[in-house]
């Protein structure tokens, strides 16, 4: 019988938690029960209350990303992943951030202005 959620390997992670307050150097469990790493930290867009992932730190294979999908559940002293520790070593390294987009407010004038709004594009451009 496998032990239930939130306690791995005899320990108990504590109760569940959002990955708003989730730390860094919590440990990071394989579906297998195997540590797998720490969280070195969150990826997420809070104020529109998006969960993309965690980069958590390897002994092996350094620094890897999981996705929302692949976390199991969140606890505070425990993460417990869909994947198995064979898995983790696959997962792709940090890409870097997302790419940043602006609106310029002293260029929302003309004609070109009021054709992307009315289009609902806005006057985003990416920024850097």
């Amino acid at each position: 019988m496998a032990a239930p959620r939130g306690i791995v390997s005899g320990m108990d992670e504590g109760l569940p938690i959002a990955y708003e307050v989730l730390e860094k150097g919590v440990p990071v469990f394989a579906s297998d029960g195997e540590q797998v790493g720490t969280v070195h930290h969150v990826v997420a867009a809070p104020e529109k209350d998006i969960f993309h992932g965690l980069v958590i730190k390897t002994a092996s294979s350094g620094l890897r990303f999981v996705e929302a999908d692949a976390v199991e559940s969140l606890h505070e002293h425990g993460v417990d992943l869909r994947i198995d520790a064979m898995a983790v070593g696959a997962l792709p390294t940090p890409g870097g951030g997302a790419p940043v987009f602006s609106e310029d407010p002293g260029e929302m004038r003309g004609w070109h202005h009021w054709v992307h709004l009315v289009a609902g594009r806005g006057d985003w451009k990416r920024a850097g």
